[in-house]
């Protein structure tokens, strides 16, 4: 059983798998031999089938963490989906009855509801509006801003930096 870290760090694959790369979004699962390799890498059988429903979860969410959309649009993702109890004698755990190519659609889901209970907020857009990546502030402060500093955030001070000697020198 993946642990939560594991599932967060799933979606944060999974909502990362549309970057700008020279300026162009790409679709990280567009190609079915990559999409098989991507899916069988976090779980998954690498079906037609799953892969469809993990992108329809993915566009999704994206929308919903960048408020495009409300949670309430995730609600057919998760259509007969059933929980049921099951009691061993270390306690009663729930388990979810789910048909096999859609569990990676559904674990996501149940991902970024576990993010958004138990870390409201965290889970964000990058900062760089030039980025379609996500980030997860696991930082004690909530101040991250980037999806990588080496990458957006190094690039975003360079550009104020720029953007402020620029101003300085026009004075």
């Amino acid at each position: 059983m993946a642990s939560e870290r594991e599932r967060q760090d799933a979606l944060l694959d999974l909502l990362n798998s549309t970057p700008v790369v020279g300026g162009a979004v790409q679709d990280e699962l567009a190609d079915p031999e990559a999409a098989r390799s991507w899916q069988r890498a976090h779980g998954g059988s690498g079906t037609a089938d799953e892969l469809r429903g993990l992108v329809q979860a993915r566009d999704a969410l994206q929308d919903v963490v960048r408020g495009a959309r409300t949670a309430t649009t995730l609600g057919p993702l998760l259509k007969g989906v059933t929980s049921r109890p099951d009691v061993s004698s270390e306690g009663v755990s729930w388990k979810l009855d789910i048909p096999p190519e859609r569990r990676m659609a559904v674990e996501a889901v149940l991902a970024w509801s576990a993010v958004q209970r138990t870390m409201p907020g965290r889970l964000r857009p990058c900062a760089n509006a030039e980025c379609r990546r996500f980030v997860i502030d696991r930082s004690k402060t909530n101040r991250a801003r980037w999806c990588s500093m080496a990458v957006c955030g190094n690039r975003m001070k360079a550009r104020r930096h720029y953007q402020r000697t620029r101003d300085v020198a026009a004075e």
